[in-house]
């Protein structure tokens, strides 16, 4: 995830795409501008098969899929119960040294932040509103 999305987002992408050539990162301009005469365009000229000249989409509709996949995996948030009434957060920052997120419910947002300790160790603090109970396996 870190490599993949990682590299669109240095381009300055806003979305998650359909296709990334990593050979074609390095030598890339920008996406958040006109890209400089002369520099190579990841959308004009990026693509393959029938994706050429343009037809390489930059946004999909399933591009939203690395936010429910941070959520889950890096922030830890797992529904274990009906309506949200219970969640579990266990959270894993791997190389990340920090996180931060929000989580919706149908009594409203709980917000997440993890960060790791001295030794290494994932610390979450969470903030639910009334009526959700939180089941944290990584608090202080």
């Amino acid at each position: 995830m870190s490599d993949y999305w990682g590299a669109m987002l240095d381009l300055r992408a806003t979305t998650f795409w359909e296709d990334l050539d990593y050979n074609d990162v390095a030598k890339a301009g920008r996406i958040d501008g006109f890209v400089p005469e002369g520099t190579y365009d990841i959308h004009a000229d990026g693509g393959a098969y029938c994706y050429k000249g343009l037809r390489l989409s930059l946004c999909h509709g399933w591009a939203s899929g690395p936010t429910s996949w941070l959520t889950a995996n890096v922030l830890g948030v797992r529904p274990v119960a009906p309506g949200c009434e219970v969640i579990e957060i266990n959270p894993c920052l791997g190389r990340l040294s920090w996180a931060k997120g929000t989580f919706p419910t149908p009594k409203g947002l709980v917000e997440i932040s993890v960060t790791k300790d001295s030794a290494g160790k994932d610390i979450a603090e969470v903030k639910a509103p009334q009526g959700v109970k939180v089941i944290n396996r990584k608090s202080l």
